[in-house]
């Protein structure tokens, strides 16, 4: 009994934290004039087809580290791809000369400055981290 209500325990842990990981939102800067982007348009600054943001600026997507769990439930969310997928999308994109992956942060925090703080950045958190100096831009659940 005691077993199965670790077990339980354990498994409600989990899939709260599942939950609030899978809670993924694109930011922009409170002050960029950008008020929504679409999926595609999430997609396509994220995937190298477009390197400008709606107000003409050049964008400066923002990734998480090579390995993290919330760059996974991203891109997964984003388009259906794993993170071996994505890496090799941009060695081919590299090696042919048509575009470098989106700038690279080690964490959430790093994302919330730096798009805080440059007008042309966009990244993605979870919800939970918004503040004051960021607006939500594209929510995938809605």
């Amino acid at each position: 009994m005691k077993a199965l209500y670790h077990l339980l325990l354990y498994v409600g842990f989990w899939s709260c934290c599942q939950a609030a990981q899978a809670d993924l939102v694109v930011i922009a800067n409170s002050q960029s004039g950008i008020e929504k982007l679409s999926k595609d348009e999430v997609i396509n600054l994220y995937m190298g087809r477009n390197r400008k943001l709606p107000t003409g600026v050049n964008a400066m997507p923002l990734d998480l580290a090579a390995v993290n769990a919330e760059k996974a439930k991203f891109y997964a969310m984003l388009v259906n791809k794993n993170l071996p997928e994505i890496n090799s999308y941009w060695a081919r994109l590299m090696f042919s000369g048509q575009g470098s992956p989106p700038l690279q942060v080690e964490t959430s925090d790093e994302v919330l400055d730096i798009v805080g703080s440059n007008k042309a950045a966009i990244g993605y958190i979870e919800r939970k981290k918004l503040d004051k100096r960021v607006k939500l831009i594209y929510d995938p659940t809605q």
